[in-house]
């Protein structure tokens, strides 16, 4: 935390300094071009931590932060209970190899959209909208070594579809369990 408030000031520190002297030599305000503390300090948290960016093709590429799950017991959890999920948020699991993975909706209140990527990176397919709090199994044909959970419209909205590359920032891999 100590690290992320420092960024925050490092990063607010030429708003802060970004004025100009007027004849009677006292500092005068940026002008209103100049971005807010409040500005600087989203851009800031985009920044940091794990992201996940994917970049479909003829896309702008679109940056979720993610919380990474690697140990079996929090990838059973995943996204249960919660009432929540910011719009640019997700929940990124990690497995140790590529493999046939199933999800389902036990105890999850938020209708999801399921982002399955292969060992290379790339989307290998998506499910759509899967309904809370059902045990339908979930997956898409193929082997996955990932799977990006985001809020339900996320995928079409942004155009993501097989094929689309995919980059980790910030995302450490652990020994998966």
């Amino acid at each position: 935390m100590r690290f992320r408030n420092t960024l925050a000031f490092v990063l607010a520190l030429p708003v802060l300094l970004d004025c100009s002297a007027t004849s009677g030599g006292e500092a005068q305000a940026a002008p209103s071009s100049a971005p807010s503390k409040a500005v600087v300090a989203k851009h800031e948290v985009a920044r940091s931590g794990p992201r996940v960016v994917l970049a479909p093709t003829g896309q702008d590429p679109v940056t979720v932060r993610v919380e990474v799950v690697q140990k079996t017991e929090d990838r059973q959890r995943g996204l249960m209970y919660r009432k929540h999920l910011d719009a640019d948020a997700g929940m990124l699991f990690l497995f140790e190899r590529p493999q046939p993975l199933t999800f389902w909706m036990h105890d999850t209140l938020l209708p999801l959209d399921m982002i399955f990527i292969a060992a290379d990176k790339t989307v290998l397919g998506v499910v759509e909208n899967a309904t809370p709090l059902t045990d339908d199994a979930r997956s898409v044909p193929g082997l996955s070594q990932y799977v990006l959970e985001v809020n339900a419209g996320f995928a079409r909205r942004h155009s993501l579809s097989a094929g689309t590359v995919v980059r980790f920032v910030d995302v450490a891999q652990d020994s998966v369990r």
